[in-house]
Order: C-alpha cells, then sequence, then structure tokens
C-alpha cells in the first residue's frame, strides 16, 4: 500500500470550522484516505477536510491512565495549522495540519504542510481555541520539517521537549494532533521500527525515520509522536497503512530545528554516490563470507565519492566496492548508512571508510560536502514494501 501523505489539499472555511460541518466533510476524507490517495503538488501531501483544535478537556471523573496524563501534559502545545494558500476564494494549496511548540516562539510542523502557503496565510489554533498568526522561519525540503514563529503565544503554551534518545521497539507512544480534521485527537501505539529510510520527492530519502502502528490520518503531519514521559520521539511525516505510520526522528529534528531557527536552512553531508543492498548472490559473487554492507552502484561525477570509490558499473557487482564500515560504525544496509550520515556527520567533515574491493579489505578517507541542489522530478512514492526509490543516495 502506498504512504498516504497526511498534510494539507483543500482550503478550509475559517468562518464555518463547526463539528456538523466537520462531520459531514469526514465521510468523503475518510473514503479519500482508505483508498490511498496519491499525493499533491510537489510534497506528501493528500487532500483533508475542515477543523478546529477545541480541546474536550472538561473537569470530570479522575481517570487512572498514563495515556490521559500525557495528553494533557502536552495538548496545550499541540496546534492546529491552517494554510489558506492563494486565498479562501477558490485558490488552491490550502488544508490544515499540526505542529506543536518547543520554545517561547516556535512551533515545529512538516515542511509540506506549509510549502504552500501564502504571505500571510498561516493561522495556528490552541487548545483554547485562540487563534494566532504564524510566519515561516525556515523550511528543508529533505528533512520534511519547517519553524513557524508566533510572537504572543497563549500562556497555556510551554515547549515540549525533542528527545536525544534513540527511540526503542515495542516502547508506547501517542500520536497527537489533528486526524480528518478532528481536533486535539490523541492515538496510541508502539515504536514499529527505527532507522527506515522514506521515500522523497526531492530524491533523497528521508533517514533515521520511526515507524509507528499508531494511527496517524490526513491531518497529523507535523504532530508530535510522544513517548509516555512526554518527550517528542518524532514528527509524525505519512501513513501507509492503519497499522503502519512514519514521524521523522527527533534525532534528525534537533539537528534540523535550530539550524533552521538560526540560519532558515540546514546543509545536509553528501557523499555522491547510489548503493544498493548486499544479498547473498552478490556476496557470494564478490567472495564475501557474509551478505553484509552496501554495494556502491553509482558514483556522481564531481562528487566526494568520485575518485574514492569504485562503482560496480556495468561489468557486474563482482567489480564494485562494498562499504561496510563507517569510522568503525559497521553499515549493515543502506537505511543504516543514511542514519549515520544524517545523524553523525556534517558537510566539511572527513571520515574513514572501511570497504571491501577485489576481495580485499581497505581503509579510505572522504570528505564530505554540502548536499547540492538538484533539479529533478519529484519522486513517486513507492506501492509496495519491495520498493525504494531511485538510488540517489547518501
Amino acid at each position: 500500500m502506498p504512504l498516504v501523505g497526511v498534510a494539507t489539499g483543500v482550503t478550509p472555511d475559517l468562518d464555518q470550522c463547526t463539528r456538523r460541518r466537520l462531520l459531514g466533510a469526514v465521510g468523503a476524507a475518510g473514503a479519500a484516505a482508505a483508498v490511498g490517495l496519491g499525493t499533491t503538488g510537489g510534497g506528501t501531501a493528500q487532500n483533508e477536510t475542515d477543523g478546529s483544535n477545541a480541546t474536550t478537556q472538561e473537569n470530570g471523573a479522575d481517570v487512572d491512565s498514563p495515556y490521559t496524563d500525557t495528553y494533557r501534559e502536552t495538548i496545550d502545545s499541540v496546534v492546529l495549522v491552517t494554510i489558506s494558500g492563494s486565498g479562501l476564494r477558490g485558490g488552491g494549496g490550502g488544508g490544515i495540519g499540526t505542529g506543536f511548540v518547543i520554545d517561547d516562539e516556535h512551533i515545529v510542523t512538516n515542511n509540506h504542510v506549509v510549502q504552500n502557503a501564502s504571505e500571510g496565510g498561516i493561522e495556528v489554533q490552541f487548545s483554547n481555541q485562540e487563534w494566532r498568526p504564524a510566519s515561516i522561519v525556515g523550511t528543508d525540503a529533505y528533512s520534511d520539517l519547517a519553524v513557524l514563529r508566533v510572537d504572543d503565544l497563549p500562556d497555556i503554551a510551554g515547549g515540549l521537549s525533542l528527545s536525544e534518545a534513540e527511540p526503542v521497539i515495542g516502547q508506547e507512544v501517542l500520536a497527537i494532533g489533528n486526524p480528518l480534521g478532528f481536533d486535539a485527537s490523541v492515538s496510541q501505539g508502539i515504536v514499529s521500527g527505527i532507522d527506515r529510510s522514506l521515500p522523497s520527492p526531492t530524491g533523497f530519502s528521508i533517514p533515521a525515520a520511526i515507524q509507528t502502528d499508531a494511527p496517524v490520518n490526513p491531518g497529523n503531519s507535523g504532530g508530535p509522536l510522544v513517548s509516555l514521559e512526554g518527550d517528542v520521539l518524532g514528527v509524525v511525516f505519512a501513513g501507509a497503512a492503519q497499522t503502519i505510520g512514519f514521524a521523522i526522528s527527533a534525532r534528525l529534528a534537533n539537528r534540523v530545528v535550530p539550524a533552521l531557527i538560526e540560519d532558515g536552512t540546514y546543509e545536509h553531508p553528501y557523499m555522491g554516490v547510489g548503493v544498493q543492498p548486499v544479498g547473498p548472490e552478490i556476496a557470494d559473487e564478490l567472495g564475501l563470507e557474509e551478505a553484509n554492507g552496501v554495494l556502491v552502484a553509482e558514483v556522481v561525477p564531481n562528487s566526494p565519492a568520485d575518485g574514492v570509490l569504485t562503482p560496480a558499473g556495468r561489468r557486474g557487482p563482482g567489480s564494485g566496492d562494498v562499504i561496510v564500515a563507517i569510522d568503525g560504525e559497521e553499515i549493515p544496509n543502506q537505511d543504516q548508512l543514511s542514519a549515520y550520515l544524517a545523524l553523525e556527520t556534517s558537510p566539511g567533515d572527513t571520515i574513514e571508510l572501511e570497504i571491501v574491493r577485489d576481495g580485499e579489505e581497505r581503509t579510505v578517507e572522504l570528505t564530505l560536502t554540502e548536499r547540492p541542489n538538484i533539479e529533478r522530478p519529484g519522486t513517486g512514492i513507492p506501492s509496495g514494501p519491495s520498493e525504494r526509490p531511485p538510488a540517489t543516495g547518501p
């Protein structure tokens, strides 16, 4: 099943965001999500419904639930993000998403939530139903992250913390946001996987992502995936099925977000290789004892890898280098290669690669550069779990 972007697409009528209208609209939006409609524009956006972010937290019977406790501790920092795009007079590019406050003026969301916003076209609503205008501080299409600024945050909104710790498979999590326009919603699940590589319309994959079975739907984009301690483990990105969702790792956000606040952009490290996994057949041809590492399938001309690494080329996989470790860290697959570069390196760093070339182990050094701007059409979302995006590589 293809990934369903959980972003924006339908321009909300901000004067008519009532639950009666919402319930009628959700039927159509739910049907669209169920058949896995494709994306809109250049991002992973999926058509969405109108909605508000009015909280349902009212005084009532106390409930002894860790989920309730976490929800109450975090919901006031979670916002509805509305995009008017080209305006509310029939213009395109509008819609809704989710965001969350991280300090006394900044909100994190997805790039694809705000990428089509016109100047002055972003409004956010807090759990107490107060509205504020927001402006874009910085965006990064490669990590699908964006930072907004609100000059006068309501007193209720405290900042949520981006976790520095690696999430643990099986760890309980909550996805908080506005799925299908239903405001201030929460869904519960676990961390199903880590270090996933997500396909991206930029042509480069989004590394180190978190997989979860907490349901995420159109409208959840940009919302927090939190631990029961209330720490943000990831920024919700997309859903592929009812029990498979994805979030951009807080570990990656911790590198990108400060740069977006400071400079408006983020520089990603770049090797200039396309790689493929080493399966048993390739391992046998290369004379490897184990099917491990990644085969260098191509090297981009004039990139850092040019002249340092040897691609397989037309002579078959037996002629190419296999990367097995970076700076002493084992690289068993493509996902780990992308995650290591994204989380542990920066442009200008010189890394030490352990490779196998012509059956012999050797070490080479390579100096990373900033990822170049590559003009290319948007990469389609894979239609099945066995498919991967083109080998643009790290």
